[in-house]
């Protein structure tokens, strides 16, 4: 009798020790970065946003040039060079600091909504689609659904 009532316990431990490990850990889920950025419209934009103001650096380099060509005299074209180089500093400085920030909004975002699927799929953490080698669950297309329907 006392070895029924052990096995029974043994056997209720193991239960409880198995769908408790279920319950409380279901896995881990990776993204694929890339994938996600590539179908988020506002990550879109502000790539736009990004690429549309390197092309105004780009444009004030070539206008420049030709302003350089139209110079007569030495001191002319120094005094030109070192006013346009101090421009295009400035220029450049603005530049990397919209682009900082627009990536942070966008990393910001994507790492919510991720956050977001974590705890809806109940997940123990979310990790680049890189450093799976076998296992895990792709969420990418469920953080771009949660992207896409939910404001961030």
């Amino acid at each position: 009798m006392k070895k029924i009532k052990l096995a029974a316990l043994t056997f209720m431990a193991g239960m409880l020790v198995a769908f408790g490990n279920q319950a409380f850990a279901s896995g881990v889920g990776y993204i694929d970065y890339q994938k996600v950025q590539e179908n988020y419209p506002f990550a879109q934009q502000a790539i736009k946003e990004i690429d549309a103001k390197a092309l105004e650096m780009q444009q004030f380099m070539v206008d420049k040039e030709k302003q350089y060509k139209n110079l007569d005299t030495p001191l002319k074209k120094q005094n030109f060079e070192e006013a346009t180089a101090r421009e295009f500093k400035a220029k450049e400085s603005a530049y990397m600091k919209l682009k900082a920030a627009k990536e942070e909004q966008v990393f910001s975002k994507i790492q919510a909504a991720t956050k977001q699927v974590l705890v809806e799929q109940k997940l123990d953490a979310v990790i680049d689609y890189r450093v799976i080698f076998v296992g895990g669950v792709d969420i990418s297309d469920l953080v771009i659904q949660k992207l896409k329907t939910s404001k961030f």
